[in-house]
């Protein structure tokens, strides 16, 4: 029996074995023909058409017996199966493996890691003691700096642990791996002929990434400084990024928050309103979901009912009569605002710093009137003097600020 995909030739028409006539610039590609015809019910016409036609039919059978490297071209591009491949996955899928290896080695059974370059290790790994809280790949040493530093870099494989090689062969291979992911994107919306929309939105959580696995540390100088991979090495960074750059006070975060939760609430109000807003199409006894169809034509929901609902409930212009505005306006609104945020961290990572209202108010006798910023400058403070105790004598503020005298006459000396 001949397989489903086999496709037949009737003058320029092709046909499939349910006789379906099909697009021939989608499938000239792929089109292979038989001589053994005895199981089918082809159309009269056709072995008439496949004789006159024997040419066209010799022509398609050298197209079966193509070198392997046009084989291996076509099935990466074929969009036929079941997951995409594509040129940028024949990049994204190696190093995305290398990286999620190597991270889950290195989170279960890495040594401790001198990250501070002071000769105190800290340990990150689940047989070192940490729980999944508590766990992390611990970034590379200040003593590498910036230095690129594979294992052949590193006179032993211990060595290479010690200052934290695995963090960095984690992070390289992660962004090229995701920068692939989006190409990725775009290249099957591209061969199945969608906009390109996908993947302008994947670039948001993209740049974000880069912005505290790359382009901060190099900012800073040292990949020490990138975001450590575990949960309470986040909120570390987290910690240390307010107190360093007090990102709090910077309006490219605060455009991010409103992203963030702005999108939060938007979701929330239009996954409401459709559901609230669905055609019965089920019995009492069937659930709503039955409704709907893989497929339909028809719309699943009234968005007219949607739309007077929400209009009413706020004012007319405040709901959308348009789905396309709409859908738009759900993914522009977080993507916006997470761009916003990367390019934050971003220029503080070369400390263009939040906005700093320290002791900005002051009395007619000039003593300070404290206000919330004063709070958040004595807060970050806190935590600068709290993070790499040993690392540092002073907090960076207070070692640049002027030198305060201690005593303004020498003790006299008597003896």
């Amino acid at each position: 029996m001949l397989s489903p995909s086999t496709v037949y030739i009737s003058k320029l028409n092709y046909f499939t074995e349910n006789n379906q006539k099909i697009d021939t610039r989608r499938n000239v590609n792929s089109c292979y023909i038989y001589e053994d015809r005895q199981e089918t019910n082809l159309p009269d016409s056709f072995l008439t058409n496949y004789r006159t036609h024997k040419k066209m039919t010799t022509t398609l059978q050298q197209r079966s017996s193509a070198n392997v490297w046009d084989r291996f071209c076509e099935w990466i591009t074929s969009t036929e199966n079941r997951i995409y491949i594509g040129w940028f996955g024949v990049l994204m899928i190696p190093t995305l493996l290398a990286a999620t290896t190597c991270f889950i080695i290195a989170f279960i059974a890495a040594p401790p890691v001198d990250i501070d370059g002071i000769r105190e290790p800290v340990a990150g790994s689940l047989i070192y003691g940490n729980n999944i809280i508590s766990g992390a790949v611990v970034p590379s040493s200040n003593a590498i700096g910036l230095h690129f530093y594979p294992i052949w870099e590193a006179a032993s494989l211990d060595e290479w642990l010690y200052n934290g090689g695995p963090y960095q062969l984690v992070i390289f291979h992660f962004l090229i791996g995701c920068a692939c992911y989006l190409g990725r994107q775009w290249e099957l919306s591209y061969r199945l002929g969608m906009r390109p929309w996908i993947c302008v939105a994947y670039s948001a959580p993209l740049a974000s990434a880069t912005a505290v696995f790359l382009i901060y540390p190099i900012g800073q100088g040292s990949f020490s400084d990138g975001m450590p991979l575990g949960i309470s090495g986040t909120f570390n960074f987290m910690i240390v990024f307010q107190a360093e750059h007090n990102i709090l006070m910077h309006p490219f975060h605060m455009l991010g928050v409103a992203g963030v939760f702005g999108g939060s609430l938007f979701s929330a109000m239009h996954g409401s309103l459709v559901t609230s807003s669905l055609v019965r199409e089920t019995t009492e006894t069937e659930s709503l979901n039955y409704g709907y169809k893989f497929g339909q034509e028809e719309e699943t929901y009234n968005i007219v009912a949607a739309h007077g609902y929400f209009g009413r409930l706020i004012f007319q212009y405040a709901s959308f009569n348009n789905s396309r505005q709409l859908h738009f306006l759900l993914a522009a609104w977080p993507v916006i605002g997470i761009w916003f945020t990367a390019l934050g961290v971003s220029t503080m990572a070369f400390n263009l710093n939040g906005f700093n209202f320290n002791q900005s108010i002051i009395d007619s006798q000039g003593r300070v009137i404290g206000t919330w910023a004063d709070v958040i400058n004595r807060a970050n403070l806190g935590m600068e003097v709290m993070h790499e105790r040993n690392a540092h004598n002073f907090p960076l503020d207070l070692a640049a600020g002027d030198v305060a005298p201690v005593a303004l006459t020498a003790p006299a000396i008597n003896g």
